[in-house]
This record gives structure tokens, sequence and C-alpha cells, in this order.
């Protein structure tokens, strides 16, 4: 599905869930209380309500506090959140002790000096692939 379309089936759902109807002239108007900036227009509102367009991120924001969401689920929906804590959880299970030390350590390197590593770890990569590959052709 489409990232506007995705957000605009949030949306809607956020509305509902707060006891909003979805509509447009609701929206327009409930945001536009809210909203301390130019106020949207009924046409605005009705492209995030039709998945043709996302709210910039100020609006986004009022959208949610309003809606009582966090702005990145509206935003992005759950998925997105349980994902990254998923791959973060996976990381520091794979990543500990001396490896976790040497990684802290590159980060905190001048950029130089990082790009001199990288290009040292990768000789290191190629070096291996080759030897496995030797390996592999020998009798």
């Amino acid at each position: 599905m489409d990232e506007k379309l995705e957000f605009a089936a949030r949306l809607a759902e956020a509305m509902r869930d707060a006891g909003y109807e979805p509509r447009p002239s609701v929206l327009e108007a409930q945001f536009n209380i809210r909203y301390m900036g130019r106020p949207v227009t009924y046409q605005a509102v009705t492209r995030w309500l039709k998945g043709e367009a996302i709210p910039a991120q100020d609006r986004l924001q009022v959208l949610a506090d309003w809606l009582k969401v966090e702005p990145h689920i509206l935003r992005f929906g759950g998925q997105s959140a349980f994902s990254i804590k998923e791959r973060k959880r996976r990381w520091e299970a794979a990543v500990s002790g001396p490896e976790r030390e040497v990684l802290e350590a590159f980060i905190g390197l001048p950029a130089e000096q990082k790009k001199i590593v990288r290009a040292v770890i990768m000789a290191f990569v190629r070096s291996s692939r080759d030897a496995d590959a030797e390996t592999d052709r020998s009798p």
C-alpha cells in the first residue's frame, strides 16, 4: 500500500478512536483551533484523508497531540517502532564484549581515521574471501 494511503487510514482511525468522524470539515475545524500557524484549508485536509498528501512535521505534531497518539505512530504506524526495537535488540545480542569495545572506539575516531580503519578492515575481508575461495578450489 502507498505510504500516503496508509497515513490516511491511520489518521481516520485515530480520529474515530478520539471520538471524531473522519470528515474533512471536522478535521479542518478541529485542527485549525489548535494550530498556531496559518490555517489549513478544507482542500488540504481532504488530501490528508484521501491519502494524497501527508502534512508537514509541525502539523503532524498538532494532529498527534490532538488525537493523543505518538507522532511517529501516526506518521509511520506501529510496525516501524517495533521493527526498530527488534533490530536494536538483535544488534545488541550479536555485538558484545570486545567487539562492542572496538565499535565504540571506532565511533569516537575522527572522520579521516575512520576511513583508514574501514580500508584496513575491508582489506582483511577481501583477503579472507580470497583465502576461502582458494581453499574451495584445492583438491
